[in-house]
């Protein structure tokens, strides 16, 4: 049954993933936007605009999407035997540094929330490269897995 079910498995895997790096690469975005804002009442109404939009993007979109690559993942490496591969371990590792950043993000949302936030628009923006520096890294791993066989 699970060799049926392999390749619907993966596909959710690839879709779960895709979600979770629109969100990882969006939020970042939301993240200069909002600290562009000026301070005080004028721009209250903006940024309370950007803290719902921050909160919901990571709670129905990131968090589910995270949590669903990181099953599906697992299950798929253990299913194929890859586990031992170095090549998956760089992956695994690269991966873990991703819901690292995704765990740094979620506090800048809090932060963001709470009026806490002390970095200004141009920390943002070279924050958002993290996520894509990653993936780019990880893809490559999946794909071409340089110097690790196939």
């Amino acid at each position: 049954m699970a060799d049926t079910l392999y390749p619907w498995i993966k596909a959710i895997h690839v879709i779960a993933v895709i979600s979770w790096m629109a969100g990882l690469l969006y939020l970042p975005r939301l993240f200069v936007y909002h600290a562009s804002l000026p301070k005080g009442p004028a721009s209250s109404a903006q940024s309370e605009t950007f803290k719902v939009m921050e909160r919901r993007l990571m709670k129905a979109i990131m968090n589910p999407a995270m949590i669903v690559t990181w099953l599906l993942g697992l299950f798929l490496v253990w299913q194929s035997g890859f586990y031992a591969s170095g090549w998956m371990q760089a992956k695994f590792a690269l991966v873990l540094a991703m819901s690292g950043c995704h765990g740094w993000f979620s506090r800048m949302v809090k932060d963001f929330a709470a009026d806490r936030n002390a970095r200004n628009h141009r920390f943002y923006r070279m924050v958002n490269e993290v996520p894509t520096l990653l993936m780019v890294a990880i893809v490559i791993l999946v794909i071409v897995k340089p110097g690790f066989g196939s």
